[in-house]
């Protein structure tokens, strides 16, 4: 057996496991949330910046989640944020929640969604802090989920993004990447025993931050969910990931839109795990595609059909997976997952090739790090 197909044979089986470990996690019945002892009182602290397509509902889910004691913080940086009377219009519908705004920004670092939530986090004293992304639609049992896998040897509890409710060939574009692709990687690398903490959702036990300096720790990335992979495998502990991760809302995206998040995260993957980053270069289908072209001559047979192959256990793997989990899965989704694959070496070169990158409106670059970290 020559390299090429051996590469191919590789490339396959790894796409496999990633894909079956994912699957474990994330498809069939979903299990009963529980958790040892009674649920403790939680502060759920959010950030938001402006009215997005999903808002009415997303923050309609976080005032009826099944929980025992729980209350919010809202973090807006400015009183003019046209948000503000929508979450005003929401905590006066729900009287009997405890739930709060609380304006300005404390520039820590250059992360503008972590310079907004300090105050959410110095303002609550529970013990226990989930920091939410304003876009994640939380189900009811949203925090016993989070709980409920929280484990002994546990530093931070997280949940990838879900893409939810594609419109359009972009919007399934990003669903092709967040879902069959990220969120596959994560849920593979947590079961091998490399977790990484996700900033859409993180569940922090207070003490756990406390230890490395406090909420201004997350400040030593220019990504709080990379900090926090780090400080939390310092401490000797493990980033874990919920059962069934929960749903982000899409709707409608643009092309121009996925390629500019895309890179951003590439980058930022770069600057913070430059280690991890390097091999991603493998993950994309054109590695094995192109090895069981190359091999199939090898087997007495045509290239295309050694190709076709390769494409179908690929993408079939990801179709089950997806079809399991419940994600999106349609018209759209081969053809997005091919495009995905198409882009993934050249956002592999944008990675390396520049520092900068937009990220809610301000110009920044990876380099743009805590004083501390650029001097490590």
């Amino acid at each position: 057996m020559t390299l090429v197909a051996i590469a191919a044979a590789l490339s396959l089986l790894v796409h496999l496991l990633s894909a079956t470990l994912a699957w474990r996690r994330c498809a069939g019945r979903a299990p009963t949330p529980t958790f040892a002892g009674t649920l403790p009182p939680v502060a759920i602290v959010q950030p938001h910046r402006g009215v997005e397509a999903f808002s009415e509902e997303t923050l309609a889910s976080i005032f009826r989640l099944d929980y025992p004691d729980y209350e919010i913080i809202f973090c807006v940086v400015s009183e003019a944020d046209p948000i503000v009377a929508l979450l005003k219009r929401h905590i006066a519908a729900n009287p009997g929640r405890p739930a709060r705004i609380l304006f300005g920004d404390h520039p820590i670092s250059n992360n503008p969604k972590l310079n907004n939530i300090v105050k959410g986090w110095n303002a609550t004293r529970r013990d226990w802090i989930a920091l939410a992304d304003s876009n994640v639609l939380m189900p009811p049992d949203y925090l016993t989920r989070l709980m409920a896998r929280w484990r002994a040897d546990s530093g931070i509890v997280c949940s990838p993004p879900i893409g939810a409710r594609p419109q359009g060939f972009a919007a399934h574009l990003e669903c092709a990447f967040l879902n069959a692709y990220q969120a596959r990687w994560q849920y593979a690398a947590e079961a091998v025993g490399f977790g990484f903490a996700q900033g859409k959702t993180m569940l922090w036990r207070r003490r756990t931050l406390d230890a490395a300096g406090g909420i201004e720790a997350l400040a030593s990335e220019i990504a709080e969910d990379a900090a926090a992979t780090k400080i939390v495998r310092r401490a000797g502990l493990c980033a874990h990931l919920v059962e069934r991760p929960f749903p982000q809302p899409l709707g409608r995206r643009s092309l121009g839109e996925v390629w500019r998040r895309q890179v951003r995260w590439a980058r930022l993957r770069r600057a913070t795990f430059a280690p991890y980053f390097l091999p991603e270069l493998l993950t994309t289908s054109l590695v094995a595609v192109i090895a069981a072209a190359l091999a199939a001559p090898q087997f007495g047979a045509s290239p295309a059909m050694g190709a076709l192959i390769a494409a179908a256990v690929w993408y079939g793997a990801e179709a089950a997976l997806t079809a399991g989990a419940g994600w999106p899965l349609g018209l759209w989704f081969l053809p997005a997952a091919i495009a995905r694959d198409l882009m993934l070496p050249w956002l592999w070169v944008q990675g390396l090739a520049s520092d900068r990158f937009e990220w809610r409106g301000a110009a920044l670059t990876v380099a743009d790090l805590a004083p501390a970290e650029r001097s490590a």
